[in-house]
């Protein structure tokens, strides 16, 4: 989970920039976790205690009502809705929160019944829900030992995603999507480009685009499929999130066995 969030924190500054550079550094100054963080930490809460994804979400969108670049406008409505309903939203906010859900699970049935529901109590729309399972469902295919073309055959197979463009293709005409079927996929494909862990995650940021959310769902599945992440990322982020936060991905990661 914490690539994942050495992800956010990673791409935080270059979200609205159209950043197209491989090599620019993961961490410049005004680095810092955002909402994509805030939220994934609060899956993991739910996961833990056996709590409602929307009851975690609500207090923890309460306990953190302004993280670095908000939330988004009808997200922000739903947290303080007197009686919130899901939007029908086809954003990437459901599958930038997902990762723990990647962790949690032993089969890939389960993996993907849950990453909808945690999906479906905002982002409801077919597209939001099937951004959110495919980002899971690449997790627990990684963690599972998959190899890259495996994870490319189910992904592709079970959600339709194309998965046979490249970075390099994609990088000179994209620009920033809030769209489920315009991230998840570019998300994962960063990733299958990659050769290690830090090579992902600058992957998706070069993309130029959503570049927070971009890095998130590439660093959760990067980290599943790599093990391994460099000290000096797993230091900086850990200098740059929320104590609170990182006491909670900390006892999610003993929960589950996840080395970091």
């Amino acid at each position: 989970m914490i690539g994942a969030i050495i992800g956010d924190i990673a791409g935080s500054t270059y979200e609205f920039i159209g950043n197209k550079n491989v090599q620019a550094p993961l961490f410049p100054p005004g680095s810092t976790f955002t909402d994509d963080t805030v939220m994934l930490v609060a899956t993991a809460d739910a996961l833990l205690h056996g709590r409602e994804f929307a009851a975690v979400y609500r207090a923890y969108g309460a306990r953190f009502p302004a993280p670095k670049g908000g939330y988004g406008a009808r997200f922000h409505g739903w947290l303080r809705a007197p009686d919130p309903r899901p939007y029908g939203s086809w954003g990437n906010g459901a599958a930038m929160r997902v990762a723990p859900i990647g962790w949690a699970f032993a089969t890939w049935e389960e993996t993907i019944r849950v990453a909808e529901q945690s999906a479906a109590v905002t982002h409801n729309h077919p597209e939001g829900m099937k951004g959110a399972a495919a980002t899971a469902a690449a997790i627990w295919l990684a963690r599972t030992g998959a190899s890259k073309a495996a994870i490319r055959a189910a992904i592709t197979g079970t959600f339709g995603y194309d998965l046979t463009r490249t970075c390099d293709a994609i990088r000179p005409g994209y620009t920033f999507h809030e769209s489920a079927q315009q991230t998840v996929p570019e998300a994962i494909i960063a990733f299958l480009d990659s050769t290690h862990f830090a090579e992902a995650i600058r992957l998706a940021i070069s993309l130029g685009g959503d570049a927070d959310t971009l890095a998130c769902i590439t660093g959760g599945i990067a980290q599943a499929f790599y093990r391994e992440i460099p000290d000096d990322l797993l230091h900086r982020a850990r200098e740059l999130v929320d104590p609170a936060l990182l006491r909670m991905v900390e006892a999610f990661h003993e929960r589950f066995a996840i080395a970091s």
